[in-house]
C-alpha cells in the first residue's frame, strides 16, 4: 500500500534522526576543532548539500521570495543549536551532553501542543517525565566532586536541546517556506561562525586524517543533508510523531559513542539512555490515541 504524503514526509524527517544519531561520535571524532570552526566548517559543507539540492530540485528562482526574516530566524537556529552543542561535547563527556542534548524531541512533543490542531496528551506528560528523570540521573551524577566541572557542558547541551525544539515547532508555521532555503541558513551559519570564530577562538585543525573525515562526514550527513530531511519532516509530516520517533536518537548516539570507544556504558549511563528513550514508549501510545480519538 502506498504511503500517504503527510506518511512520506514524516519517513522522511526520521532519516535526518538517524543522521544525527551519528552527530555525537563524529564530533568528537573532529577534536580539537573548537566550537565556532568547526561550527564554519561543517556548515560550509552543508550549504554544499544544498547547492546540490538547488540543482536537482531546481528551486534556486523561488528563494528570491523568501523574507529576510525567514533567513535570519533559520540562521540563528541552525547557529545556536550548534554552537551550543559542540561546545558543550568539548566541555562535558560526550555520552552524558549527548543525553541532554537528546531531550529536545521531548520538548518538540511538548512545545507542539502549542500549535493550532494539535493537543497535548496525559502520555505526552508523562513521557516527559521519564526522560527527564534520565537526564536527572546525569545531572546527579555530576553534581558533587569533581565531577562538578562538567556540570557547565551539560547546561549548554540544556540550551542545546531548547534551542532546536523552538526551532522545529516555529518552522511548522513556516509551512510555505520553501525547503530550498536551508541551503541560504547553512551558508550563512557557516559564515556567521567564521566570523565569531575570527573574533574569540584560536584555530586548531584536525589533527590527522581520522579528523578530517570527521568533519566532512558531518558536513556531509549530520550538518547537511539532516537539514533537507528535517525541513521536509517537520513541515509535511506528523510533528508529534517525529518528535516521539525521535527518542531512537539518543539511545542509537550512546550506543555509537561506546562503540567507538569514547564512553564507557556504566549503569547510570545506560539507565539514562533507558529512561530518554522509554518516554517514547508512553508517549507514543499518547500519540497512537490522539490519531484515532475524535475528541
Amino acid at each position: 500500500m502506498a504511503l500517504s504524503p503527510r506518511a512520506r514526509a514524516t519517513a522522511t524527517g526520521f532519516g535526518a534522526v538517524l543522521l544525527w544519531s551519528l552527530l555525537a561520535v563524529l564530533t568528537v571524532g573532529t577534536a580539537p576543532v573548537p566550537p565556532l570552526m568547526l561550527n564554519a566548517l561543517s556548515f560550509a559543507l552543508g550549504a554544499g548539500v544544498g547547492g546540490a539540492w538547488l540543482v536537482l530540485r531546481g528551486g534556486a528562482g523561488r528563494l528570491a521570495s523568501v523574507s529576510w526574516k525567514v533567513y535570519a530566524f533559520g540562521t540563528a537556529g541552525l547557529f545556536g543549536y550548534h554552537a551550543l552543542y559542540f561546545s558543550a561535547l568539548r566541555l562535558a563527556p560526550p555520552a552524558e551532553a549527548g543525553l541532554v542534548a537528546y531531550l529536545w524531541p521531548l520538548l518538540i512533543v511538548l512545545f507542539s501542543g502549542l500549535l493550532p490542531g494539535e493537543r497535548l496528551r496525559a502520555g505526552h506528560v508523562a513521557g516527559a517525565l521519564a526522560a527527564f528523570a534520565g537526564a536527572g540521573l546525569i545531572v546527579a551524577e555530576r553534581a558533587g566532586g569533581a565531577g562538578a566541572g562538567v556540570l557547565p557542558g551539560l547546561l549548554l547541551a540544556f540550551l542545546s536541546a531548547l534551542t532546536w525544539a523552538g526551532y522545529s515547532v516555529i518552522s511548522r508555521r513556516l509551512g510555505t517556506v520553501p525547503t530550498e532555503a536551508v541551503a541560504v541558513f547553512c551558508l550563512a551559519t557557516a559564515a556567521l561562525s567564521a566570523l565569531a570564530h575570527a573574533a574569540l577562538e584560536s584555530p586548531s585543525w584536525p589533527a590527522d586524517a581520522a579528523g578530517w573525515a570527521a568533519v566532512a562526514a558531518l558536513g556531509l550527513g549530520p550538518v547537511g543533508l539532516a537539514f533537507y530531511l528535517w525541513d521536509v519532516g517537520v513541515k509535511r509530516g506528523d510533528i508529534q510523531l517525529l518528535g516521539v520517533a525521535s527518542y531512537a536518537a539518543p539511545l542509537l548516539s550512546t550506543l555509537a559513542l561506546v562503540a567507538a570507544g569514547h564512553s564507557e556504558p556504566t549503569l547510570t549511563l545506560l539507565a539514562a539512555a533507558g529512561l530518554i528513550a522509554g518516554g517514547a514508549v508512553i508517549a507514543a501510545r499518547a500519540g497512537r490515541q490522539a490519531a484515532v480519538s475524535p475528541g
